[in-house]
């Protein structure tokens, strides 16, 4: 088995943080994404989409997307459960993890890979206005998770969850794509100051 990486590019960092919350070792195959060693042939024949991260099985097989792979683990390894336990908590933490990939998490991948210079050889074409809708559509989401986070110590919950790591990456995201945190949202600013405190956000 071994985890073709991306380095800090958000997907494989969600993957990583995962498995270092579950305390599971994979070995790593780096792939320089700067080199667009993602988009060559040997990686193309594994994921046709040309993207990280890409676990492969001792037997060949080939699992793409970050949260698909965190599930194969959360199968392999149930404890501790970060996609939930009970019928309940499972289709809270599958709500939440959606919102945050849908409204916060995909609205800043928007607005760094259409306005940011560096991308502008890999999103084609770079459409700037697309990005500048995105920055506030990230804003208005942040709003409604700041909400949320009144009354919940997690972005599921109490507790922490696959949920709380697509939210924790989208908003180290935001420093590259430019978006600042409004420091109105206090809710916000104190749950991400404890899950990034925990060991595995250095994953």
């Amino acid at each position: 088995m071994r985890l073709f990486d991306g380095g800090r590019a958000p997907n494989p960092r969600r993957t990583r943080i995962f498995l270092a919350e579950k305390g599971i070792e994979v070995p790593l195959e780096p792939v320089d994404m700067g080199k667009l060693e993602h988009r060559s042939d040997a990686m193309a024949s594994r994921n046709p989409l040309r993207r990280l991260p890409v676990l492969e099985l001792g037997d060949g097989t080939v699992i793409t997307e970050s949260i698909a792979i965190c599930r194969y683990f959360e199968a392999l390894h149930p404890e501790p459960p970060l996609f939930g336990s009970t019928p309940l908590e499972i289709a809270t933490i599958e709500m939440w993890n959606r919102r945050l990939e849908l409204g916060l998490y995909g609205a800043v991948a928007a607005a760094f890979r259409h306005t940011h210079p560096a991308m502008a050889e890999w999103e084609v074409p770079q459409v700037p206005a697309w990005g500048e809708a995105n920055r506030a559509k990230a804003g208005d989401f942040l709003k409604i998770f700041d909400a949320h986070l009144a009354d919940h110590r997690f972005a599921a919950g109490d507790e922490y969850s696959v949920a709380d790591i697509t939210g924790l990456v989208a908003i180290d995201f935001m420093k590259p794509a430019r978006i600042e945190l409004p420091a109105e949202l206090v809710n916000v600013a104190r749950w991400y100051g404890e899950v990034a405190a925990r060991p595995s956000a250095r994953a």
